[in-house]
């Protein structure tokens, strides 16, 4: 997968947008297989299928909108959020932040998310955002010690409260992961619940700075 989605930023358009359309669809998929199994009733069901539905595809859409540098931006910073926080929260353990959604999130992980996304961010301003020769790239990214720190808590804390609701909808669902198509790793929803609220909120930010 990884070096699926590689290829894909490599070769541009309209493979990225392709492999995009389909992860999102694939998502999108997963999460209507989980909705009915979560509730019975009816206008649970309705609203959690339209307000999921808009929720994933239009993160695809923006996506698909995003200059690449801001792409790798934005799925580097998630994986730097869940590397660090799990290696926090394995390293310190502590108190839980909400067990009975998520028994293994901490506080000390998210702790770790933060300091992933600033971490991230620090390389993304210094040498990725350059190297990819992006303009707005290099416009919207950080350039001080306190809006790396700024920004590192909103995308882990973004991060974060994607995968609490994914966790949440399939404890309501009464399963581990959304799916098994990707053997060892779950579903798409289980490697995009964090990137999606990220995804929005780069949105928001890049149209708010240009």
């Amino acid at each position: 997968m990884l070096a699926v989605a590689v290829g894909a930023v490599i070769a541009g358009d309209p493979w990225l947008d392709a492999f995009i359309a389909f992860v999102a669809l694939a998502t999108l998929a997963e999460f209507l297989r989980l909705v009915p199994r979560a509730t019975s009733k009816f206008p649970f069901r309705l609203i959690s299928l339209v307000g999921g539905t808009l929720y994933i595809a239009s993160s695809g859409f923006v996506l698909t909108q995003l200059p690449v540098a801001m792409i790798v931006g934005v799925v580097g910073a998630v994986i730097f959020v869940d590397s660090f926080a799990y290696g926090f929260g394995r390293t310190l353990g502590g108190p839980k932040i909400a067990p009975r959604i998520s028994p293994s999130k901490t506080w000390a992980g998210l702790l770790g998310g933060v300091v992933g996304a600033s971490v991230w961010l620090s390389i993304f301003s210094a040498i990725v955002a350059p190297a990819m020769d992006s303009v707005v790239a290099a416009r919207v990214a950080p350039h001080s010690v306190f809006s790396v720190l700024c920004m590192g808590a909103i995308i882990a804390i973004a991060a974060q409260s994607g995968d609490f609701l994914e966790s949440w909808l399939k404890r309501k669902a009464g399963v581990k992961d959304s799916s098994n198509l990707i053997p060892g790793h779950g579903g798409f929803f289980d490697r995009t619940d964090g990137i999606i609220p990220v995804v929005l909120l780069a949105g928001l930010f890049l149209n708010s700075s240009l």
